[in-house]
């Protein structure tokens, strides 16, 4: 079983990837989703963001309010190095326990889990993986899409691509960079092409971790 640590900034693509190999036959660990899980009200993350930041992050029925969360975070990049580390570690356990999980699955595991975590690096989580997928695009193209898709202002999502970016992304583990300036058939064929050549059973070697 392979695992591949899929990443990139906001509004780069990361999301169609993650589909494709769903397709392909791998298994998805979003750690966006599982970072919802663990600040579920209540939770060890729950209490100390709401410590952190105050009841005013919080919508009436208790839960965090992400919206108003991340206005405050994306423009202080203290708040936002404080909230990741309040989070981060969390992500990270759950996220090798979900990988120890599909390698020992009754039955044989997956060719590959894929984690999609656009913290890949920030949260430490490529020290799990045997191989990065990077998928990359202009800065210009970025925006724009980010516009469209949440409806951000120009300044806003140009604060977010900033915020991402403001962290230094290195790794020891071999890299993949997808360009995704193209069409999105084009991501799907190199995505395809990258599957067949990476995966065990279709092709590929697997590296060690």
């Amino acid at each position: 079983m392979v695992v591949i640590g899929l990443t990139g900034g906001i509004a780069s693509g990361k999301s169609t990837v993650s589909s494709v190999l769903r397709e392909l036959g791998a298994e998805i660990v979003d750690a966006d989703l599982i970072g919802r899980e663990i600040v579920k009200r209540g939770s060890p993350a729950w209490n100390a963001i709401r410590r952190e930041f105050g009841d005013g992050i919080l919508r009436p029925d208790g839960s965090i309010d992400r919206p108003k969360l991340g206005a405050l975070v994306f423009s202080n990049r203290a708040a936002l190095r404080k909230l990741n580390e309040l989070t981060h570690p969390d992500i990270r356990r759950v996220v090798r326990e979900r990988i120890a999980a599909a390698s020992q699955r009754p039955g044989g595991p997956p060719p590959a889990v894929v984690v999609d975590a656009a913290v890949l690096f920030e949260a430490g989580i490529d020290s799990l993986v045997d191989v990065v997928w990077l998928v990359e695009v202009d800065p210009e193209t970025q925006a724009k899409r980010l516009m469209a898709r949440d409806g951000f202002s120009p300044e806003t999502a140009r604060a977010r691509i900033s915020a991402q970016a403001a962290f230094k992304k290195s790794t020891e583990k071999p890299v993949v960079v997808i360009d995704n300036t193209g069409s999105v058939e084009d991501l799907e064929r190199r995505v395809r092409g990258l599957w067949f050549s990476t995966v065990p059973g279709e092709g590929g070697e697997v590296r060690p971790r």
